[in-house]
């Protein structure tokens, strides 16, 4: 893998349908994780086998049909769940088990009524287990975020030892500010033995609106994957939006940071996973949000007419998505109406502009938005105005 490479971990069919009331069959889990092996994504978390015998056997189906990416499976960092990811991905081509236990202070007092110590001894011993069935073993620090990064560097190099290749260092709460997301990412770097022979991952929440920007910060520090989900569905407030990382690390070559995601997929793919989940997508969403590439500002409406730089910093098409969109709105002005009658058959000149806008105001006044259907009308009454005055 290139150093300036972001491989991209899906969790949608994980922790995403933990959203209350979004619970899907095999049969769907089926088709999205085939949507997520050809949109690009590296690795797809299936599922978590112990929890139940339909998430067991739709890891064991999951691991069956995926062609390219990793299948993974969550366990706790005990035998049993690791027996059971083993056995649910006995027919993945690229297996991995993640296995992890909680590392801050309030998941090792409240959580585990236990130590520091004994902690560190049952992720070895997890990791070690789990090592006994496949090479590809990733280690969460669950409430990473929160741990003293001392501790947590300890535990890393422990789990490095027993045979992680991948350390998942979760934001679980959603808590962090990026600069300490990023620094975290940064001590373990410098004070980890053996962190160069592993893969640093970003797993971060969005409890307070920061699970995108602190996944980008830890990438800034030497994370090479992103946990992520489609729409950035997950537990409470979400996860990171795949969509949205995705998009910043194409949108900033000077990140230097790419991934193998097919962004033309992201808005389909969106589509998809909203369609068989049930949850509504808001419509300020970034990238894939029905008012992404809407314009309804007359003030931006001209803009994006004359130039569509002037206010899209993403060709819509790069996302799936085939063209910006003009809502004529009372807000709107004389040049987005006059847009939108021309892809109507309508080549208004001055003049006739000039009558035509006063009609269209009152009229939107009256609604919210202003479809074709009300272009038609409102150019027609015109023309029965113009007549009466011309006589």
């Amino acid at each position: 893998m290139s150093k300036n490479q972001v491989q991209i971990f899906d969790t949608t069919l994980r922790d995403g349908e933990q959203v209350p009331g979004c619970k899907l069959n095999t049969e769907q889990k089926i088709i999205i994780a085939e949507r997520l092996d050809e949109l690009g994504v590296d690795i797809i978390e299936a599922g978590f086998p112990i929890s139940s015998p339909g998430d067991f056997k739709s890891v064991v189906e999951i691991s069956k049909i995926v062609k390219h990416a990793t299948v993974c499976g969550l366990t706790r960092a005990n035998t049993k769940d690791i027996d059971a990811a083993a056995q649910a991905l006995k027919y993945a081509v690229k297996p991995r088990i993640h296995t992890g236990i909680g590392t801050s202070e309030s998941h090792i007092k409240y959580k585990f009524n236990s130590t520091p110590e004994r902690i560190i001894e049952r992720a070895k011993d997890a990791v070690k287990y789990a090592k006994t069935y496949v090479e590809d073993v990733e280690f969460y620090a669950e409430d990473a975020g929160r741990t003293n990064n001392e501790y947590l560097a300890r535990i890393c190099e422990e789990v490095i030892k027993a045979g992680a290749t991948v350390l998942n260092i979760p934001d679980t709460t959603g808590y962090c500010l990026p600069e300490e997301y990023g620094a975290k990412m940064k001590y373990l770097r410098e004070n980890v033995k053996g962190i160069e022979n592993v893969i640093l991952s970003c797993h971060c929440h969005n409890d307070l609106g920061l699970a995108t920007a602190n996944s980008i910060a830890g990438v800034q520090n030497g994370a090479r994957q992103i946990e992520c989900t489609i729409n950035g569905i997950g537990e409470r407030a979400g996860n990171t939006a795949l969509e949205e990382v995705v998009m910043i690390l194409k949108q900033h070559p000077y990140l230097n940071l790419d991934t193998n995601i097919n962004t033309k997929m992201l808005y389909s793919t969106s589509q998809l996973v909203k369609h068989h989940m049930g949850l509504v997508v808001q419509p300020n969403k970034a990238v894939i949000g029905e008012n992404a590439f809407a314009h309804s500002s007359g003030i931006h409406q001209d803009g994006v007419i004359k130039n569509r730089g002037t206010y899209e910093i993403m060709n819509p098409e790069d996302v799936g998505v085939n063209e910006s969109s003009i809502v004529l709105t009372a807000r709107s002005g004389r040049a987005a109406l006059a847009y939108r009658a021309k892809n109507l058959g309508y080549a208004l000149t001055k003049i006739q502009l000039d009558i035509v806008y006063p009609e269209f105001l009152k009229f939107a006044d009256k609604k919210k938005e202003i479809i074709d259907k009300d272009i038609h009308k409102i150019i027609e009454f015109c023309k029965i105005l113009t007549d009466k005055v011309a006589s």
